[in-house]
C-alpha cells in the first residue's frame, strides 16, 4: 500500500514501531471492527480504533445521548444530548480521522440480526452494558469464527478478556469462550447494573483502552494474545490481576459435546 504524505505524518509513531512498521498499518486501515455499545467502554474503544487508523469502525447501538452519559462516554458531549450515539459517535470519528469509515447500525443485537451484523466484520468489541446481549456477542462472534475483545465495569471494578476458541494452536487445543467461565446469564437482579450501583468515569476509559490495544494487537498478529487469560482490574486499590483461564470440555458452546448449535436460544 502508497501511503500519503498525510498518512506517514499521521501514522509515523506506529509506522516507526519494529513490530508493527507500514504492514502494521496497513492491516490497520483494511481491518473492519464491529463495536457492540457507544457508551462507556465503547466511546475509548471507538475513539482510539480511530486514531490508529482502523479503516471500518461498525458502531451497534439503539440509544441517545442522555445527560447521564457524560460523566463517563467521552465520545459525546453537551451538544449531543437527545442525539443518536451512533451519529454522534461518526461525528466524533470523523473529527479524528478522515481515513476511518464508521458504519452506523441503530439497533439493539438480537438473535435475528447478530450473525449477519458480527459476519460482515473481521473482530467484534464488546461493550454492552447487559449480560443478555453479552452472551449474544459471544455466541454469535464463535459461530462466525471472529474473535471477541470483551470489557466489562462496575463501581470500582474492571474485567478485559479475549475470546477466540476458533484459533486452535499446535497441540490442537483452543482458547476458551465467554461461555467456558460463564455458563449462563445470572438471575435478573442478582448483580446490579451500573445505573444501579455506579460505576467511576475514568475506569471505562481505563478498561476500553485496555480492550483497544488488544484488538490492535489481534488485528495485526502481534505481541501475546489476551486469549487464555482474565485481565481483572481494581480501581481503588490499583491492582491488576491476569488469571489463566482454559476451555471448558463441558462448556455447552465449543465444548466437546455442545448443546447450543445456533442463535435460536436467545430468540424471544
Amino acid at each position: 500500500m502508497d501511503f500519503t504524505e498525510d498518512q506517514i505524518r499521521r501514522y509515523a509513531r506506529h509506522i516507526l514501531l519494529k513490530e508493527m512498521g507500514g504492514l502494521g498499518q496497513e492491516k490497520l486501515l483494511n481491518a473492519r471492527v464491529l463495536v457492540v455499545g457507544a457508551g462507556g467502554l465503547g466511546s475509548p474503544v471507538i475513539l482510539y480504533l480511530a486514531a490508529a487508523g482502523v479503516g471500518t469502525i461498525g458502531v451497534v447501538d439503539d440509544d441517545t445521548v442522555d445527560l447521564s452519559n457524560l460523566q463517563r462516554q467521552i465520545l459525546h458531549g453537551t451538544a449531543d444530548i437527545g442525539r443518536a450515539k451512533v451519529d454522534s459517535a461518526m461525528a466524533a470519528v470523523a473529527a479524528i480521522n478522515p481515513d476511518v469509515t464508521v458504519v452506523p447500525h441503530r439497533e439493539r443485537l438480537t438473535a435475528a440480526n447478530a450473525a449477519q451484523l458480527i459476519g460482515a466484520y473481521d473482530l467484534v468489541a464488546d461493550g454492552s452494558d447487559n449480560f443478555a446481549t453479552r452472551f449474544l456477542v459471544n455466541d454469535a462472534a464463535y459461530f462466525a469464527g471472529r474473535p471477541l475483545v470483551s470489557g466489562a465495569i462496575l463501581r470500582f471494578d474492571g474485567q478485559v478478556a479475549t475470546y477466540a476458541p476458533a484459533r486452535v494452536a499446535e497441540d490442537g487445543t483452543h482458547g476458551p469462550c465467554y461461555r467456558c467461565l460463564f455458563r449462563e446469564p445470572p438471575p435478573p437482579g442478582q448483580i446490579p447494573s451500573c445505573a444501579e450501583a455506579g460505576v467511576l468515569g475514568a475506569l471505562c476509559g481505563l478498561v476500553g483502552s485496555l480492550q483497544a490495544t488488544e484488538i490492535l494487537k489481534e488485528l495485526m498478529g502481534i505481541g501475546d494474545s489476551l486469549s487464555g487469560s482474565l485481565m481483572i482490574i481494581e480501581a481503588l486499590g490499583t491492582t491488576f490481576r491476569k488469571i489463566a483461564v482454559k476451555a471448558d470440555p463441558a462448556c455447552p458452546l465449543c465444548g466437546t459435546e455442545p448443546t447450543i448449535r445456533d442463535l435460536s436460544i436467545h430468540a424471544g
